[in-house]
């Protein structure tokens, strides 16, 4: 449990940009940031967010809330988590009260494996540079690898003790759960039938620490030492509930901000690669860990840019290899260009044979864009070869023809034509005929799973019946319900003029200023308004008291943006967000007429229509009344309360004007 002064204090000190900007790269728009949704797929930005109310939004899919929101949605944590997270990131102090053991008992799997990950990172570390075998064998290597000591701690990187369960035993004794060990894929739990084994799974190797973009520790890999072939030279964590290789990226916690600024992403290889380039000051640098390019990694690049560079050591069968992954990439609508290093070379070792200066130009100076490098080296296997060069001419217009902006295609396509000396229309058609078949296959798996839909009603002559008048008012009343919400957070503490109880001289109501939210909630209590939304009436409730003076919060959508329910501040954000889009057009010169502007006529207006709807119900339990009624008094009785009800329709009708409901 967190103390509320301190919950008050993140709140107070985090920026929701600089949050979101650890997943996303936002680009200035008027007062308000945009760019692409990191909870959705998506080409044209549709994600807002405002620094001045702290709010994110995405008119995509429709997510939106506060900073605490947009961590607990990112990586699945709780709400205690995510304040926690956040009060690391800016190094706020937390006091906890003592949970009880039923709160220890429930607290969040998650959780418990990031803790076990990272006393795992700590204690690699420390086994690096505080014990003599580690000493001895994981920093030498390092060191003989060149790797500097701020670089080696900048990354983490450690060792684990060449014994079976060293790791797992010391871990138990410092109270670590041998279910979340296992769990967190540090220990292997093995059943002969009788009896359960657990031992270590990285023992007698260098630590890799692997970091999410937020630079939690969720996995590892660890590098043996030996020389026996019959050990795997690497191994890694498997997958866990933190941990889903084919979203993650190496060294993408390090490199966010550097691709941010140079616009361009290095993809290299292995870990050490990543590290020996930092080393030179190319930080904007990830590497896939040896597994094929995957569009959770491709999508986790494309936040941060749409350009990305791959490196690679000169192996042909590895390029060729890696090449279904270049085409996702080029469907994903990003720019690919390939350097390739010289022949032996990887990333790592040339670093190390070059200065910094010298690599940089040498990155420069060979880099080439994928398509004229694919079509390059597939040129040279063909030689005058006719059959292998039409099978080559038939991949470069597969690779071209997955690109999605016709601009970039067009390019490729005249430089293919110039490369080949081919002519430019042969190529269009074949890539015309390419994306024709690709959008014919698309729409027909689509059909074949489509539902056949219901046939088109015509619509009746005839006015509606109550019956259909309340179906539609209740669609409708529930946006009025939304809508009197909505002008409860944004402008309950404004202050309008209102009729008030006293009267003067003349039998006229002498007019009283009052916050809106105290004049909303007498319209509402006078007219015995329920709300028929749960969460609506929620927030009612809250505004009651603070009206009773029973609140410790001010009435401000500050109080509902950062309050502790979900739901609450997910929707204050999302009925706050569209107020501050309004600045946009006015930006522009255009002008628009808001709820502020008159926001007492609208509240009337709102509360007005929820009173039609109860009389529109009122009227039909009365009908079925009169329907079932055997006494002729009780009928008159009924009819004239009908009477009564529609006299009282129609008065609020000529108030609302002609109300359209569809």
């Amino acid at each position: 449990m967190i103390n509320k002064a301190d919950i008050d204090k993140i709140f107070e000190t985090v920026r929701v940009e600089e949050v979101v900007e650890d997943y996303v790269t936002l680009k200035k728009r008027g007062v308000n940031m945009i760019g692409l949704c990191p909870f959705h797929d998506e080409k044209t930005p549709s994600f807002y967010v405002s620094p001045a109310k702290g709010i994110y939004k995405c008119f995509g899919c429709g997510k939106g809330g506060n900073a605490v929101n947009f961590v607990m949605e990112k990586e699945s944590m709780s709400y205690p988590e995510a304040l926690r997270t956040l009060a690391k990131k800016y190094n706020i102090e937390i006091e906890e009260k003592e949970q009880t053991p039923e709160q220890i008992e429930a607290n969040n799997e998650r959780e418990r494996l990031f803790v076990t990950l990272s006393y795992a990172q700590k204690k690699f570390t420390d086994n690096l540079h505080n014990t003599d075998e580690g000493k001895s064998v994981g920093l030498t290597y390092f060191r003989e690898r060149g790797f500097r000591d701020d670089i080696i701690e900048k990354f983490q990187l450690g060792y684990s003790i060449n014994k079976r369960k060293a790791f797992t035993e010391e871990a138990l004794d410092n109270t670590h759960k041998i279910d979340a060990l296992v769990n967190a894929g540090l220990t292997i739990e093995t059943n002969n039938g009788q009896d359960t084994y657990h031992f270590d799974r990285f023992f007698g190797r260098v630590m890799f620490p692997i970091h999410s973009a937020t630079g939690r520790v969720i996995a590892f890999g660890g590098r043996t030492l030996q020389t026996d072939k019959k050990v795997a030279k690497y191994v890694n964590s498997p997958e866990t509930q933190v941990y889903h290789k084919s979203d993650v990226l190496y060294g993408i916690y390090f490199a966010k901000k550097d691709i941010i600024n140079k616009d361009n992403c290095f993809l290299v290889e292995g870990y050490t690669d990543v590290i020996a380039l930092h080393q030179v000051g190319v930080e904007n640098v990830v590497a896939s860990s040896g597994t094929s390019l995957t569009q959770g990694q491709i999508k986790l690049i494309r936040r941060f840019t749409k350009n990305i560079t791959i490196l690679y050591d000169g192996d042909n069968a590895g390029i060729k290899a890696s090449f279904r992954g270049i085409d996702l990439i080029l469907e994903e609508g990003l720019n690919v260009k390939v350097l390739l290093f010289p022949d032996g070379e990887d990333p790592d070792s040339y670093s190390k044979k070059v200065s910094s200066d010298e690599l940089q130009t040498f990155i420069i100076e060979n880099t080439k864009d994928f398509i004229s490098f694919k079509i390059d080296l597939l040129l040279k296997e063909a030689q005058n070869d006719p059959i292998k060069k039409a099978g080559l001419v038939k991949d470069i217009v597969a690779s071209i023809a997955l690109i999605p902006d016709n601009i970039n295609r067009s390019v490729y396509v005249k430089e293919c034509s110039q490369l080949m000396a081919m002519e430019e229309q042969l190529i269009v058609n074949e890539v015309n005929k390419a994306r024709t078949k690709a959008f014919n296959d698309k729409r027909r798996k689509a059909t074949s799973q489509a539902t056949e839909e219901p046939p088109l009603e015509l619509a009746s002559p005839l006015p509606p019946s109550a019956e259909e008048e309340q179906e539609d008012l209740e669609a409708y009343a529930d946006d009025q319900e939304r809508k009197i919400v909505e002008l409860l957070i944004n402008y309950g503490d404004s202050i309008i003029v209102a009729d008030g109880a006293d009267t003067d001289s003349n039998g006229n109501p002498i007019p009283v200023k009052v916050s809106l939210a105290e004049f909303i909630m007498s319209e509402i209590e006078g007219a015995d308004i329920v709300f028929e939304s749960a969460l609506y009436q929620e927030i009612l409730n809250e505004v009651n008291t603070f009206l009773n003076g029973d609140a410790d919060f001010e009435l401000t959508s500050k109080h509902f943006l950062n309050h502790p329910k979900e739901p609450i501040n997910k929707l204050a954000a999302d009925l706050t967000i569209t107020r501050h889009e309004l600045s946009r057009w006015e930006d522009s010169g255009i002008f628009t007429t808001r709820e502020e502007d008159n926001i007492k006529k609208s509240a009337l207006h709102y509360i007005h229509t929820l009173q039609f709807k109860k009389l529109v119900k009122s009227m039909l339990e009365i009908d079925a009344q009169i329907k079932a009624c055997k006494s002729d008094d009780e009928m008159m009785e009924l009819l004239t309360m009908k009477r009564e009800y529609e006299k009282s329709k129609v008065a609020i009708s000529a108030v609302l004007g002609r109300i359209i409901v569809k």
